[in-house]
C-alpha cells in the first residue's frame, strides 16, 4: 500500500445530493494540485488526496 498525503476530510453521511469531497478535489485540481477522491472505510470518511504520479 502506497502513502498518500490527504488535503482534506468530509464525512460520509452528508446531505443528498452533496458531494463536497468531488468538489474540493475539483477545486484543487482546478488550482493546479492534482487531486482525487477515496473512501476511508474504517473512519467512514471520503478523503481528497494528492493523486498517485503514474
Amino acid at each position: 500500500m502506497t502513502a498518500r498525503e490527504v488535503l482534506a476530510d468530509f464525512p460520509a453521511g452528508g446531505p443528498r445530493g452533496s458531494w463536497p469531497a468531488e468538489e474540493k478535489a475539483a477545486e484543487l485540481t482546478a488550482a493546479g494540485t492534482p487531486a482525487t477522491v477515496t473512501m476511508d472505510l474504517p473512519s467512514d470518511r471520503f478523503l481528497v488526496v494528492l493523486e498517485a504520479e503514474s
